[in-house]
């Protein structure tokens, strides 16, 4: 009767978790800690050693220039106008307006007094005087009785300051073709030295007898 029964086989109901072995159990991922190799890949790097700066660029396209290289001169000129530093830039790209003005005279071809009176007006009109009046000043020793190139040259020298030459081209001017005084009266460049002499006594001769 008071014998127990042993339960045999009998299994243990209560659970254990099962876990993997500690070699197996996945490990969060460490930050990542900056070190200097990762800031120093982070800054922008300049140009590389040896390479030519902007400065040095420009002095060796001024060198060309001088030595009439002009097309390698304006090509160097373009590059150094897009560096960083802003006189220099600007200065690249006055210069380069200069390498295009003289490639662009070395290629005309004048044949005539026209040619130089053409192209001595369009430069007027751009005022660049001193170029302007030296063209026009060879189609007057082409064609030295040319009214209109006697009252163009007269303009020009009348900007550069030269009165006594502006006087006597525009006199003459006028003596081979009288409506060319009207065309000086209505003339802003000539405004200025209208109410002068000795230009008012050309331009109003009425006047001497008020």
């Amino acid at each position: 009767m008071g014998e127990k029964k042993k339960a045999s086989g009998s299994k243990n109901t209560e659970r254990r978790v099962s876990r993997p072995p500690a070699s197996k159990v996945a490990k969060a991922p460490e930050p990542v800690r900056s070190t200097s190799s990762s800031r120093a890949a982070a800054v922008v790097l300049g140009p590389p050693p040896g390479a030519p700066n902007q400065l040095d660029s420009f002095e060796a396209a001024i060198k060309l220039f001088h030595t009439r290289k002009l097309k390698e001169a304006r090509e160097l000129f373009l590059l150094v106008a897009e560096g960083p530093e802003r006189d220099v830039a600007q200065r690249a790209r006055l210069h380069v307006a200069m390498c295009d003005r003289r490639l662009q005279h070395a290629t005309v071809d004048f044949g005539s007094a026209e040619d130089y009176y053409n192209y001595g007006v369009a430069l007027l009109n751009t005022r660049n005087v001193s170029e302007a009046r030296t063209h026009l000043e060879k189609a007057l020793e082409i064609a030295p009785g040319s009214d209109h190139i006697h009252y163009a040259l007269a303009l020009a020298q009348a900007l550069a300051g030269d009165f006594a030459n502006a006087h006597a081209n525009l006199k003459r001017a006028i003596e081979l073709e009288p409506r060319n005084r009207i065309m000086a009266r209505q003339d802003v460049d000539f405004a200025p030295l209208a109410n002068q002499p000795p230009f008012e006594a050309l331009l109003y001769p009425e006047k001497k007898s008020w």
